[in-house]
């Protein structure tokens, strides 16, 4: 299986970006050490990827970017290196003489294994050229140990990259932004839960937003790991039910708590099939900004 992982970043008051390689880029490249950037999401897709970066781009009020992410010429043909995983093995679909190039050109590639997960970066790639061995079925094809390499992570700072400490090598980043920010104290005796989102307009930090809340406590809980779109969807229809019991009672409190808890399952539907409820609501807003009609009979019918 194949992962590379998107992560977007944001260096405060300068700019939001996306890159595979935090270390090369954002440290290397631009000059920002650990602590002068944060990471608001990690995608495994190119193109929600650049949702996302649009996504943020918005709400922290930056210019979006004119050519999406997932259109850079950079990024259109990206090698796709298809590993095979056993519980044993991982093994590259290339002879020992040609590994490193492929490994350099997937920088960033993250996989699974039963002994942990692997991210392909400066430090993993020594490891794996020194230990690599050819594949005794096909000379074309060669292979690491998994437990091996697992230990090695276990024993250096290897999982700290791209991310410089950011992320676990399990994979500590949540789905959304506002659980990967950097923490701060708000004093010495009251540590705050998370830093709040800078906008670049006010130059001052905001609150996270009700969504970001919504989804920081449900993947707290595992929901997103776990989920399952059509078991939300279904949920959805029963909450949806109920708001509609409610309305008919006139009860008000009730109505409220309904139409709530249709936000929830939305928010977390929303997530669950790799597109931010914002993204959502900004589509539908476009669709219907411009629409003309009229009511009839207490409902609006579009022209």
């Amino acid at each position: 299986m194949k992962d590379i992982t998107y992560y977007i970043y944001h260096i405060p008051g300068k700019k939001i970006g996306v890159t595979t390689n935090l270390k090369s880029r954002v440290e290397d490249q631009q000059g920002y050490g650990p602590g002068e950037y944060e990471i608001l999401a990690r995608r495994y897709d190119i193109s929600e990827a650049a949702k996302y970066e649009a996504l943020y781009q918005r709400m922290y009020g930056y210019p979006v970017d004119i050519v999406p992410y997932d259109k850079l010429n950079c990024n259109k043909n990206k090698l796709n290196m298809n590993i095979n995983v056993t519980e044993q093995t991982t093994t590259f679909p290339c002879p020992v003489n040609k590994l490193k190039g492929q490994l350099m050109d997937n920088l960033g590639m993250t996989w699974h294994t039963d002994h942990g997960t692997f991210t392909i970066n400066e430090y993993s790639i020594k490891w794996i050229m020194k230990n690599v061995k050819t594949s005794m079925f096909n000379k074309q094809r060669s292979y690491v140990y998994n437990k091996a390499f697992s230990r090695f992570y276990d024993n250096h700072q290897t999982h700290d990259y791209p991310s410089n400490g950011h992320v676990t090598r399990t994979g500590g980043l949540a789905p959304t932004g506002m659980k990967e920010q950097s923490y701060e104290c708000c004093d010495e005796n009251n540590p705050c839960t998370c830093k709040p989102q800078f906008s670049n307009k006010t130059n001052k930090y905001l609150e996270p937003s009700q969504f970001d809340l919504i989804r920081t406590w449900a993947n707290d809980r595992g929901l997103y790991d776990g989920g399952d779109p059509k078991t939300q969807a279904l949920k959805l229809v029963e909450e949806v039910g109920e708001t509609c019991r409610a309305i008919l009672k006139e009860d008000r409190e009730e109505v409220i708590d309904g139409i709530g808890d249709c936000v929830v399952v939305l928010t977390n539907l929303a997530e669950l099939v790799g597109v931010p409820i914002e993204i959502c609501i900004e589509a539908a807003y476009d669709e219907i900004k411009d629409r003309t009609g009229k009511m009839e009979n207490g409902t609006y019918k579009k022209d």
